[in-house]
């Protein structure tokens, strides 16, 4: 069992912890290591939910804790997976952020239904959620099993965790926060610091590179105005660099630092976003060794921070590898479940130890337990060697608003040596998948739905990679172009609404 250092701070647990109104049926005296941990979530009695636009990022956890299940607005099995609910009864929303769509779920007569029919003490989780959530959750007696929106809220500024990262040890690319209402003013910011005129900037608040933007230029800034004056901003000199992310939970004893993951960043093949995040691949060589152990010291050293915060749980990290000088930097934190917890799951050390997201479980269930913080982490680096993954997040890149008629369905996909996709079978999730010419295909938008800039069409998981330095593999454009050729649209003039919201990361 880990035990905290003398001399270091302690957490302040009380701010993240919820605890029910009721006791916990499941509550234990301890448990004791990995070996008991997994058999306490194999037996595990509690409900557990997972609501989301989709049930991808956590799909998969239902196979190693028992009563787990998926509560989703979109039905990307149509009612075939046994796991996953979904209303029925679902007239068109306009929802404008994944916020919105968990709390009409949460709100829906058909879930709360299905979640009173199943009984006991619910417990629930999701990507986004903002304060009424937790109202929500309050009025129905729902245990949401995550840190307070508030801490949260302010964690997800690029900002603030640029300042306590710099405090934590775990250094950003060289940059200076501050504001400009000019290009004249930015630039005279960034030559105070010695950041040069090619730069990054960014905003606070933003997903999948929605609020990055580069610029080396009055025309550069001119495009760009509109979204940075009146805000605080993180102004970043340009470098030559390499994006790593990783999945990390903080426990009470300490941070486990997960399997590290190259980013696929604005491909037009897969989004509009110049900066936008669209997959990612999991593999060996994603860090050299010194890279790893120096990113693996920045996320632990950023996890105590955060604990300090009083934050406990789910977390991701971006990292920046300097291509030129080798240096590691922090990128940017999202504080909460991820899009790259697919890959995380699926991983040799989560099959050795347990997910990631148990760990997080257990910080929010009545049960003490004790791990030996220090094995896990290199246990879980030295089966990083081992281990080949990759996933596109696929949206539609194009301006044009179409109408889907038909769509690929969820499943198994099979990919023939001339490069022709075939539907396979369907499948609940990806744990399945052996080799690079099969993959998982989970479906967003069906039949009905529409096309537009920047919506999700869906995911696909497989194994192999699907990026070189050289950019997209040949199979990676195959895989692409297959989904692609399965959809079905008509365009249309007179579509309502519609707005790009991340249900993802």
């Amino acid at each position: 069992m880990s035990e905290p250092k003398a001399g270091a701070p302690r957490r302040r647990r009380t701010a993240v912890r919820r605890k029910s109104r009721l006791p916990l049926p499941f509550a234990r005296a301890s448990l004791n290591g990995i070996a008991e941990i997994r058999t306490f979530f194999r037996t595990n009695e509690q409900p557990i939910y997972f609501l989301g636009p989709t049930a991808f990022n956590l799909l998969g956890i239902d196979r190693w804790v028992r009563n787990f299940r998926y509560i989703t607005y979109f039905d990307s099995w149509d009612g075939g997976h046994p796991r996953v609910f979904s209303p029925k009864n679902k007239p068109y929303v306009e929802f404008k952020s994944s916020e919105e769509i968990t709390n009409y779920l949460l709100r829906d007569q058909e879930v709360q239904a299905y979640i009173k029919k199943r009984g006991g003490n619910p417990m629930v989780a999701m990507v986004f959620f903002d304060e009424e959530t937790e109202q929500i959750c309050e009025e129905l007696g729902y245990n949401l099993i995550l840190p307070p929106h508030s801490l949260r809220q302010r964690l997800d500024s690029k900002i603030v965790t640029t300042q306590l990262g710099n405090e934590a040890g775990a250094p950003s690319v060289p940059n200076v926060l501050g504001a400009a209402g000019s290009y004249a003013e930015l630039n005279a910011l960034a030559a105070e610091n010695g950041l040069g005129t090619d730069l990054v900037v960014q905003t606070p608040y933003g997903d999948s590179g929605k609020t990055t933007f580069f610029i080396n230029s009055e025309n550069g800034w001119d495009a760009n105005a509109d979204d940075i004056i009146g805000q605080e901003l993180k102004v970043m000199k340009r470098i030559n660099n390499k994006a790593a992310a990783v999945e990390a939970c903080i426990t009470r004893h300490g941070t486990i630092v997960g399997p590290f993951m190259t980013d696929l960043t604005g491909y037009p093949e897969l989004t509009p976003y110049k900066g936008g995040w669209c997959g990612n691949d999991l593999f060996p060589e994603a860090l050299s060794e010194n890279q790893r152990s120096t990113a693996i010291s920045h996320v632990r050293k950023m996890g105590d921070r955060l604990a300090q915060e009083g934050y406990l749980g789910f977390l991701e990290v971006d990292v920046l590898i300097d291509l030129d000088t080798d240096e590691v930097y922090l990128g940017e934190i999202n504080p909460r479940i991820s899009g790259a917890s697919s890959m995380t799951n699926v991983t040799a050390g989560a099959y050795a130890d347990v997910p990631l997201f148990l760990f997080h479980l257990l910080e929010f269930m009545d049960v003490k337990y004790s791990i030996n913080v220090e094995e896990i982490n290199e246990r879980w680096h030295d089966l990083a060697a081992v281990d080949v993954w990759s996933q596109l997040i696929m949206k539609e890149p194009d301006d044009s608003v179409e109408q889907i008629l038909s769509s690929p369905k969820t499943g198994t996909w099979h990919l023939s040596e001339d490069g022709e996709l075939t539907f396979a079978q369907i499948t609940n999730d990806w744990h399945d998948i052996t080799g690079e010419d099969e993959a998982f295909f989970l479906r967003v938008y069906q039949a009905g739905d529409f096309r537009f800039r920047g919506a999700d069409l869906g995911i696909l998981v497989t194994k192999g990679r699907m990026q070189t330095a050289d950019g997209l593999t040949p199979r990676c454009l195959r895989y692409i172009e297959g989904i692609r050729a399965q959809y079905r649209s008509v365009p249309v003039s007179d579509a309502p609404a519609l707005t790009p919201f991340p249900p993802f990361k």
